[in-house]
């Protein structure tokens, strides 16, 4: 038992500080100097985002499942 929880740890320390940085990133698409975008692509961005979270959120708590397969904004 002790091994899966040394696996975990050591699994999620990494995913989670690299969901962060990528995080990080997309936060420097708001530099509106190097980037042109709408409040559109910006809601969809963070609804998708926040669509993943949740469903990661529910599968610890509820076993439950959901999310996006792959985030695109929509096209104009």
């Amino acid at each position: 038992m002790r091994d899966k929880r040394k696996k975990f740890v050591e699994l999620a320390e990494a995913r989670v500080n690299r969901a962060v940085k990528d995080i990080r990133l997309i936060g420097n698409l708001s530099n509106r100097g190097s980037y042109e975008y709408s409040e559109q692509d910006a809601r969809e961005i963070f609804k998708a985002l926040q669509k993943e979270l949740d469903a990661a959120k529910s599968r610890f708590s509820e076993n439950g499942e959901g999310g996006v397969d792959s985030f695109r904004l929509s096209s104009r």
